[in-house]
């Protein structure tokens, strides 16, 4: 957002990476114009409409069963908390953490442990 380097614009870029990641879209695609931009598409599909924003490369390599949606709800929401427009509104950098081991240790019951 044109600021100096810090942990809070680190936390932001974090954001974007995973919101990148998990729907395949960089925000610089040409489908963000005026005022969509990949913080408000994720933001917006969140929860009920997941699955029609996700990578479908994601969603090929695993049935769409409810944990995964939910899993998916939760990482995303990381993203979107991360990329807050104001730095006082975006998570901070522990409890990213920690919410992404929860969702990891969930990820291992179902059998999808990535070593």
């Amino acid at each position: 957002m044109g600021n100096r380097a810090s942990t809070i614009t680190d936390v932001y870029s974090y954001g974007i990476l995973l919101l990148e990641m998990f729907t395949g879209k960089r925000p610089t695609d040409n489908v963000f114009k005026d005022d969509l931009t990949l913080h408000i598409l994720v933001e917006s599909a969140l929860p009920d409409q997941v699955l029609e924003i996700v990578d479908p490369r994601i969603l090929s390599e695993h049935e769409p069963r409810s944990w995964l949606k939910d899993n998916l709800v939760s990482v995303l929401r990381i993203g979107v908390a991360c990329s807050m427009e104001s730095p006082r509104d975006r998570m901070q950098i522990q409890d990213v953490v920690n919410a992404l081991c929860k969702i990891k240790k969930v990820c291992e019951n179902y059998g999808l442990r990535q070593d």
